[in-house]
């Protein structure tokens, strides 16, 4: 597949300000990178302005803020966008940030018909794994389908759409799982085509995947193979009127896995990355990001990204294999792995469909209670040595065996999952630390100075035409008039300068914000790790059935220290756990949920997207003794002293618990312990720990923990 040209090096990027990302494209660019992924902050993709209240955490920290046409224009600075391709993942805020990027691009001179590209455009995996929604499913949809039929018509060489399974895979899904459910919403979005009044043959050879590539090797090869034969059995039987050979063809980008990280000896992710990266490629991906050996701890550095970068080059330049077509092809082992991957995503496609298309799966919820119930199972096999990680549940070094502070931090894990605790043993890593106030503050003197310099009466005409489009019927026959197609009038509004916050906030008054509802999945974990415990199939990280018994033991233990503190109370012990600010990464938060419920607790989750305020104030209504706060995208440095401070002062609040987990940098231990949190959790944590742990802190905290 490689032998006249190898996959693109395609690295992911993008954080704190425009001008540090941009310098950080051209970097990419100089080093051999072959195109652009950029990542943008959690505000931007829940279409805030940063100076939203309900961003303060976020501006900056898990990508770049784009507030405005100026900000996307420093954010491509000197880079001559009509020879390079840039993948934008933007799902939520689609329709400003393309908007932003169209109107950016051309006051540089380059018409939107020169473009290349992709925007991710998949706002239907957002229901089931990653969050990062703004309305809901019904309107996001003939969102898709003016995006589509702008595109088509003024862009025709930017592709509208990259299907994705890695948010899936990331959040629990098997390699079976995350294929049949992509594939079922690349099914969808060929529908919203039709409807745009598209033909078939105009918009599926423009139809891209991106796929997660996990540890699980030879499966990870195969569900590759399996996807490209699928898909075109998929467009043959859906859409019979096909009939360009390319509308067949499924073209991928991959990316290794991030839960896989550990923080417990982090070069050892060197090597896990590596694994993931040659599967990707003797699957056969046309374009690759390859994650960075510190993501486990916090967010890459210029170090560790040229690392990962590097990866990519040794294998294409160093190890020969660009020069086989298809080195598995005719192996009996992978083809019979391909076939059985294969049937199970069928299946996966059929019930999708069985119950009227993605859709409406998303609504009833379904395939996001299957994902959730995957993380957990999962969980609980790494949790009882199933599933071997090394440096985490197998060969720990003494030093990473408990990182746990004097009451500060415990060994363990949040969101990643995989990783080890609070960055112990095998050599610290330098970690890259953004300041968020000063990011958000900057980023508001600028949208300030924006609104300050533009017509408001332009403004105000152009938000109007926005809203009078997304209220008009969608007509696949109407074109692509500013009048009637959702893009088309963005594009407008983006010229007189409304902001991402005025755009998406337009929308928002004729569709409304979408707002999930929050469960506990039940039995799922507790099930799994008595199946492994309890018939001596403890794998390689079990040893046996002496280990076996003993992990099972410590359930019955803990779960009975979880009982007694309830018949001591009075009560069972209550766990809110919460998501803080725009971070809707919830594997780790759900997984806690999951396992805690099973050992006994009484678990209630706050609605995403939460205040410190919304937080403090659920806690102290349902009366829990604990709150968790799960994090992943660094705001647990502004939100989590907040919310302790509203815990704990006022009149006539009691002494709440607050524990951390998730992606927490150990330099942020004493902060967290300063500000009045009792314990943190990195990457990694045995849920059966975690829940002692919690047990014994509030016996020891005694009074309102055991009223």
């Amino acid at each position: 597949m490689y032998t006249h040209r190898p996959w693109t090096v395609r690295q992911y990027a993008g954080f704190a300000t425009a001008e540090e990302s941009n310098a950080a494209y051209k970097a990419a660019l100089a080093a051999g990178g072959k195109g652009l992924s950029v990542a943008f902050d959690l505000a931007t993709h829940r279409g805030y302005d940063s100076d939203h209240e309900r961003v303060a955490g976020d501006v900056g920290m898990a990508g770049v803020a784009i507030d405005t046409v100026e900000d996307m224009a420093r954010l491509f600075e000197g880079i001559p966008l009509g020879d390079v391709s840039v993948s934008m993942t933007m799902n939520g805020a689609v329709v400003p940030v393309l908007a932003f990027f169209i109107v950016a691009a051309a006051e540089e001179g380059v018409p939107a018909a020169a473009l290349r590209g992709t925007i991710q455009n998949d706002i239907l995996k957002e229901f089931n794994v990653r969050n990062t929604f703004i309305y809901p499913p019904a309107p996001s949809l003939r969102l898709i389908s003016d995006i589509m039929a702008y595109c088509s018509a003024e862009m025709p060489r930017f592709n509208t759409i990259s299907v994705s399974g890695y948010h899936m895979l990331e959040a629990g899904a098997g390699p079976a799982l995350e294929l049949g459910l992509t594939l079922a919403d690349g099914v969808e979005y060929l529908r919203c085509a039709k409807r745009a009044g598209l033909a078939i043959d105009a918009v599926a050879p423009r139809v891209s995947f991106f796929f997660g590539i996990s540890m699980d090797f030879y499966a990870e090869v195969a569900k590759l193979r399996a996807a490209r034969r699928l898909w075109a059995s998929l467009v043959r039987t859906h859409f019979p009127e096909a009939a360009d050979a390319r509308s067949f063809k499924l073209r991928t980008h991959c990316q290794t896995s991030g839960y896989s990280l550990t923080a417990a000896e982090p070069w050892n992710n060197v090597v896990r990355t590596t694994v993931e990266a040659m599967a990707a490629v003797l699957g056969g991906t046309q374009s690759l990001h390859t994650n960075a050996l510190d993501e486990a701890l916090a967010l890459p550095t210029p170090f560790s990204s040229r690392v990962a970068r590097n990866t990519q080059l040794i294998l294409a330049e160093e190890t020969g294999l660009t020069s086989i077509v298809d080195p598995w092809g005719g192996s009996y082992a992978m083809e019979a792995l391909t076939d059985a991957v294969a049937d199970k995503a069928t299946a996966i496609v059929a019930e999708v469909e069985a119950a009227g298309g993605m859709a409406v799966a998303v609504v009833d919820g379904w395939p996001k209670a299957r994902i959730e119930e995957a993380a957990a199972r999962k969980q609980a096999r790494v949790d009882s040595g199933a599933d071997v990680v090394v440096g985490v549940n197998k060969y720990v070094q003494e030093a990473a065996a408990d990182a746990s502070g004097a009451g500060t931090a415990a060994a363990g894990g949040g969101d990643s999952g995989g990783g080890g605790g609070g960055g112990g043993g095998g050599g610290q890593v330098s970690l890259l630390s953004i300041d968020a106030a000063a990011i958000c503050a900057s980023q508001c003197e600028r949208l300030a100075d924006v609104k300050a310099r533009r017509d408001d009466t332009a403004v105000a005409a152009a938000l109007e035409g926005l809203t009078t489009a997304a209220a008009a019927t969608p007509d696949g026959s109407a074109g692509v008039g500013a009048d009637t197609n959702v893009l088309a009038a963005a594009v407008v509004a983006a010229r007189a300068r409304a902001t991402l916050g005025e755009i998406s906030g337009a929308l928002e008054a004729v569709y409304g914000r979408h707002q999930p509802v929050s469960s506990v999945v039940r039995g799922a974990y507790s099930s799994a790790y008595d199946a492994v415990s309890g018939d001596g199939g403890g794998g390689g990280g079990g040893g046996g059935g002496d280990s076996d018994d003993a992990e099972a033991a410590e359930m019955r233990r803990v779960a009975e220290q979880v009982a007694a503190f309830g018949v001591d109370a009075g009560r069972r012990p209550r766990l809110l756990v919460a998501k803080l600010g725009q971070d809707g990464h919830d594997r780790g938060a759900k997984v806690i949920s999951a396992g805690f419920g099973d050992l006994g607790f009484d678990v209630d989750v706050s609605p995403l997207f939460a205040t410190p305020k919304e937080v403090a104030a659920a806690a102290l209504t349902a009366d829990v003794h604990v709150v968790g706060v799960s994090s992943q995208a660094a705001a647990h440095r502004t939100l989590v002293p907040e919310l302790v401070r509203r815990l704990r002062s006022g009149d006539g609040t009691r002494d709440v618990a607050v524990i951390v987990g998730g992606v927490i940098p150990a330099d942020d231990y004493p902060m967290l312990a300063a500000a009045g949190v009792d314990l943190v959790f990195g990457p990694g944590t045995r849920i059966p720990d975690a829940a002692e742990k919690v047990v014994r802190l509030l016996r020891e905290r005694g009074g309102d923990a055991l009223r």
